[in-house]
């Protein structure tokens, strides 16, 4: 039976520029960075201190998990920043916010408010755009009048 999410793709334009971005800027860690056999492909995964049990990989779109036409197309619409790569949690938004900024993060949105908590959006190096987000104490306000 399936027990949980182990490992996510994260589709990146340059896994040494993405480690970086991922560790430095948004203080995850290398979780693994080898290659796989001879001249084979590189996997790099990194993941949040405090969750041990779920991984990003990093992969750069190609062989041998995509043909050449399809890895272009990918590399195109992560670039053009039109690909949502998850929800990232914290449990202090604004000062979060305030960190990542001052780290060269690229903030598409700052903190706002939503029906399931507050809520920021970032952009990453190769321009996946990530939900940071402080979930709501108690669950949706169902009662507000929210425009999403």
């Amino acid at each position: 039976m399936i027990k949980g999410l182990a490992i996510a793709t994260v589709w990146v334009l340059d896994q040494d520029r993405a480690k970086e971005f991922y560790t430095e800027k948004l203080g995850m860690e290398v979780r693994t960075d080898m290659t796989m056999g001879e001249g084979g492909m590189r996997w790099v995964t990194v993941g949040a201190k405090d969750q041990p049990d779920v991984m990003l990989t990093l992969m750069v779109p190609g062989a041998p998990a995509m043909d050449p036409e399809s890895a272009e197309m990918i590399k195109k619409l992560v670039s053009k920043g039109v690909m949502g790569a998850g929800v990232l949690a914290t449990d202090d938004i604004h000062g979060d916010y305030e960190k990542l900024k001052a780290r060269g993060v690229e903030f598409l949105q700052p903190p706002q408010e939503r029906p399931y908590g507050t809520e920021a959006i970032l952009r990453d190096d190769s321009g996946n755009w990530y939900s940071f987000t402080q979930e709501r104490k108690g669950g949706l306000d169902l009662d507000q009048d929210w425009a999403c």
